[in-house]
């Protein structure tokens, strides 16, 4: 199995890069949707499972592409059972890794052009 997919709770930032969403916009739709509700770790942090992170990829497809307000939104998702199994709320995993490569870019960057500076 995919070693991402052993995990079992995800950081807001781990969230936010797979979804592409802002921290505080998920942090706003914790306290509008009752359905979105991470736990928190013994600091505080929010952790994510699977299934909040699913409940994010659907209130981001109701709100963003089919265009609903927040009030149909959760008029929309009370009425309706949440299908955690649709296809389409597939869990972007691959994104975690590209914030993982562009951060070593990053360093490596930064030491060239700390090399460069002492030349």
């Amino acid at each position: 199995m995919d070693e991402k997919r052993k995990k079992r709770y995800y950081s807001i930032s781990e969230v936010t890069d797979m979804v592409e969403v802002k921290a505080h916009i998920l942090r706003y739709w914790e306290g509008e949707f009752p359905g979105l509700r991470p736990r928190k770790n013994r600091a505080g942090n929010r952790a994510y499972t699977e299934r909040d992170i699913k409940i994010v990829l659907l209130i981001k497809k109701l709100l963003y592409e089919k265009k609903f307000t927040i009030a149909g939104a959760k008029k929309h998702m009370k009425s309706t059972p949440i299908e955690i199994n649709d296809p389409q709320l597939d869990i972007p995993f691959d994104k975690i890794n590209k914030r993982n490569e562009i951060k070593e870019i990053r360093r490596e960057l930064i030491e060239l052009i700390n090399i460069v500076k002492e030349l």
